[in-house]
């Protein structure tokens, strides 16, 4: 089959398409509110008769302990390589309303750009994939591949019962490779394949003083301060240059090779447009790499709030009781987020003020993920997208986590592609969400071509 078939087929049906992607998108599935909890399950049985009209077969609506989870699937290329397509149709809240220019569950197009909450995140992307699958088998009666798909209801919340039902249905989920159409290109007419993103290991850390707070005037410099103390705590996690110091961080970090590095530099990010746009004069990190490189491959440690004492207007002679801050590294790959959490929790003993008690829990945790950029599943996601952009692809990583990707990865045991058509500037997670129509309409001959390229591997 040749592209110009495809190409055809999309312009025929283009509105056709909107228009079912719009029903898509009416539907309110909001799953982190108890109130959205029936338009959640509306949105996915919209998906399983999404999935059955375009050819898919074992169109299934499964139960979980929270939200359901949506499977189908297309078994019959012999021989051939099995892609798991994974995506999400949950989405985000809506607030503040009042900033969105058209209700946000009333899908509008203006300037070629599809304005609606889950435009963008992640119904129009997951969408993109039930279609390019539809036009191969109105075109042909068969697929180059076999595929199935998994998209669940609850990424916008952390995805908390997907790594469960992943693995007691392995069988189920059985294929060579994944592919998730979840993250952003480079930029307008620049796309980009990610192939690692960094884990996290998030914790808190509780100081207590006295009973109760204290009059500074009658106790000051008698008693330890709590937030004095979670200071000096805080400071001692990192010197002046953000080279972290808590002993074995850095042991387990997997280097990065030259040919990577020169792949980075390769992508000729503008410093000092980002210093602009970030409303900053200077960028801060460890010497010797660049910004993309400590966002991408290096480790960090953070602080992300601390609170205690008195913070209102005016001023309050209070010595205080407690003190806390939360903190999140992220991690990248040949870390451990409890190898972490461990090496902290030493690393606070070790450098505790005398006069308090310290107590540390940890919550948020995620693997860090990478399949190698050379792997011939991410370089055919390249050849895909030059044939539809005409320009070269990047091969990058994310500085976020993604947790599910690693479950993915550690469980399955599958290369990931990454191949995503979002823009950073359509507000996802804000209000007037929207997606560029010209990255939907290319990224459905993108994906149509590589499941062509994907038969190959």
């Amino acid at each position: 089959m040749n592209a110009q078939m495809i190409d055809e087929y999309f312009k025929n049906h283009r509105e056709e398409h909107l228009e079912e992607l719009k029903a898509f998108l009416r539907i309110p599935s909001i799953s982190s509110l108890s109130e959205h909890k029936d338009d959640v399950r509306k949105g996915a049985e919209w998906l399983r008769d999404a999935m059955e009209k375009a050819g898919l077969e074992n169109a299934k609506v499964f139960e979980t302990e929270g939200h359901p989870v949506v499977y189908a699937d297309w078994l019959h290329a012999e021989g051939k390589p099995t892609v798991l397509v994974y995506g999400h149709y949950d989405v985000q809240p809506v607030d503040p309303l009042n900033l969105w220019e058209t209700p946000p569950f009333d899908p509008q197009v203006r300037d070629n750009k599809l304005y609606a909450r889950g435009a963008s995140d992640d119904k129009g992307q997951t969408f993109m994939h039930v279609k390019a699958v539809e036009a191969l088998l109105q075109l042909n009666g068969e697929l180059p591949v076999n595929i199935k798909f998994i998209v669940e209801g609850e990424e916008e919340i952390g995805s908390p019962t997907l790594p469960k039902y992943v693995e007691q249905n392995k069988e189920q989920l059985k294929a060579d490779l994944i592919v998730i159409s979840d993250t952003g290109m480079q930029g307008p007419g620049r796309p980009a394949v990610c192939y690692g993103l960094r884990g996290l290991a998030g914790v808190q850390i509780d100081v207590k003083g006295p009973k109760g707070d204290l009059h500074s005037g009658l106790y000051g410099g008698a008693v330890q301060n709590p937030l004095h103390a979670i200071v000096e705590i805080l400071q001692s996690f990192r010197d002046k240059e953000g080279v972290i110091q808590v002993e074995g961080f850095y042991e387990d970090v997997l280097e990065v090779s030259d040919e990577e590095r020169a792949e980075f530099a390769a992508l000729e990010f503008d410093l000092e447009k980002e210093k602009q746009d970030l409303g900053i004069t200077e960028d801060f990190g460890e010497k010797g790499y660049s910004f993309v490189e400590r966002t991408w491959i290096r480790p960090t440690l953070e602080i992300n709030g601390i609170t205690g004492g008195f913070s209102g207007e005016g001023i309050k002679t209070v010595l205080p009781a407690e003190a806390s801050a939360k903190i999140t590294c992220r991690l990248v790959p040949n870390q451990d987020p409890d190898d972490i959490v461990a090496k902290l929790r030493a690393h606070v003993e070790a450098n505790k003020p005398t006069g308090v008690t310290v107590e540390i829990s940890d919550f948020d945790k995620g693997q860090p993920f990478l399949t190698p950029y050379d792997h011939p599943a991410i370089q055919a996601a390249g050849r895909s997208y030059e044939k539809v952009y005409n320009v070269k692809t990047a091969f990058t990583r994310m500085g976020g986590s993604v947790p599910i990707v690693a479950v993915f990865d550690q469980v399955l045991g599958l290369p990931v592609v990454l191949m995503g058509f979002g823009l950073s500037s359509e507000n996802f997670h804000a209000p007037n969400e929207h997606f560029h129509l010209e990255n939907f309409d290319k990224g459905l001959r993108v994906i149509s071509g590589y499941l062509f390229e994907a038969a190959n591997l």
